[in-house]
């Protein structure tokens, strides 16, 4: 079936041979798309919403993938007994529901192999949540569609708790720095332009609260030209 560039990659970044929950499925596409290119041999799509759910289910019918993606209406990961899955995948969804989500489904996590995400906000809380709850971040992938930036992330369980020397790994992902994608560099131009924006916009009206934020955005762009030291050797 056609799906978006973004939810391939985010299908493709599962582990060969991994049973997989889906967390928030919606029309099911990266379940049957999971399915149907033999990356994994059974799917737990779920999703907290009825109407999306019952899509899901008939387009899995009409595939006949019926006895390979169970579907539930489930809040997260609570309809999921730990050990059903090896893989946990989030997509789509704000930095704090996909952090909400791997708190409540804890034990789920635990005895996940991996888990793989794609937050659409707060990057930087996401990773530091991930080594908090003893994960590895093993890859990092941006893409852009239609005008937008995505990153997935890839993590696996640790021995030890992991965490990064540097803030600036955090907000911009020490793999995809390192990786010195060009597309990376792309996505800190157009945040610098961005912050560089919202300061002219202070500048017109100074307080006492524009001046607190002033200091935010300058510490931010700090960040970004650490990001950048990587594209400039």
């Amino acid at each position: 079936m056609l799906i978006s560039q973004r939810l391939k990659a985010v299908a493709e970044s599962v582990t060969v041979g991994n049973r997989v929950a889906d967390v928030g499925c919606d029309h099911a596409y990266i379940s049957i798309y999971l399915i149907e290119n033999n990356i994994s041999p059974f799917v737990i799509a779920m999703d907290v919403n009825k109407g999306p759910l019952e899509r899901a289910k008939t387009n899995i019918a009409q595939r006949g993938y019926s006895n390979h993606i169970d579907v539930r209406l489930s809040d997260g990961l609570h309809k999921m007994k730990a050990g059903e899955a090896d893989t946990i995948l989030i997509a789509g969804m704000g930095g704090a529901l996909t952090m909400k989500i791997l708190e409540e489904g804890a034990e789920a996590v635990k005895k996940s192999k991996e888990l793989v995400l794609q937050a659409q906000s707060e990057l930087h809380l996401v990773r530091k949540y991930i080594h908090q709850i003893g994960f590895h971040i093993r890859n990092e992938q941006m893409l852009k569609e239609d005008g937008k930036y995505y990153v997935i992330i890839k993590a696996v369980p640790s021995e030890k708790t992991e965490q990064y020397e540097r803030e600036v790994f955090y907000q911009y992902g020490k793999l995809l720095l390192e990786q010195r994608d060009p597309l990376v560099r792309d996505y800190l131009a157009k945040e610098k332009r961005l912050r560089l924006q919202v300061l002219d916009q202070l500048a017109e009206n100074p307080s006492e609260q524009t001046k607190e934020r002033q200091k935010e955005i300058e510490q931010e762009l700090d960040y970004i030209e650490e990001g950048f030291a990587y594209f400039n050797g």
